[in-house]
């Protein structure tokens, strides 16, 4: 038996378990941000996606605590750029420690021991740790839900202006998945490795 829902008759936590457990798995995107006092900024975000390929543009949601914006959409507001990175297997747990809640004055990357790397097309430096990261700039940063004077979250756009890719992963212009071992969000704790694939050829 099917269970109907309104989303306006019950909180926002339980709206948000309905759609964390429902829609996985969710890509990853581990965003370095550079903070006013120089200090590199990451953590990771799960509401991203693609958006188009021509040119290549990512969406990055960063969700506000109590109509705040978080570092990571201040930052890429106010420089108007930021990294995108994929996080794998090998990764994920330091990956973990920058969701960590810092003060302005700490850097994430610091705390997970991670190496910092220049980028090519922008300022923000990326994480060399990383097989793949992308160097954005801001396309459009959009205030979205809540209220209009306390909106729940800032969508970003980014426009990738730079691609790094690790050789080991690329086969001819295409990523071996197999060999990037990416990792995914569920709900809660939760993350989830590759797992078995499969095929099926589109209607034509």
């Amino acid at each position: 038996m099917m269970v109907s829902i309104d989303p306006l008759s019950q909180s926002e936590r339980d709206n948000y378990k309905l759609l964390t457990g429902s829609i996985i798995p969710r890509p990853v995107a581990w965003v370095t941000t550079l903070a006013g006092n120089g200090k590199v900024n990451a953590a990771p975000f799960s509401y991203f996606n693609i958006v188009t390929a021509d040119p290549p543009m990512i969406s990055v949601s960063v969700q506000r605590k109590q109509g705040i914006p978080k570092d990571t959409a201040s930052h890429a507001i106010r420089e108007g750029e930021f990294v995108v990175h994929i996080g794998d297997e090998l990764s994920v747990a330091k990956l973990n420690v920058t969701a960590a809640s810092l003060p302005p004055n700490e850097s994430e990357l610091e705390l997970a021991g991670l190496t910092a790397v220049p980028s090519e097309s922008v300022g923000v430096p990326g994480i060399a740790e990383a097989k793949i990261r992308m160097e954005c700039v801001l396309e459009r940063a959009i205030p979205l839900g809540g209220t209009p004077d306390s909106p729940a979250a800032d969508l970003l756009i980014g426009r990738v202006v730079r691609f790094h890719v690790d050789d080991v992963v690329l086969d001819r212009g295409r990523i071996l998945a197999d060999v990037l071992r990416p990792v995914s969000r569920l709900a809660g704790n939760d993350y989830a490795k590759l797992g078995e694939t499969f095929s099926l050829e589109r209607p034509k």
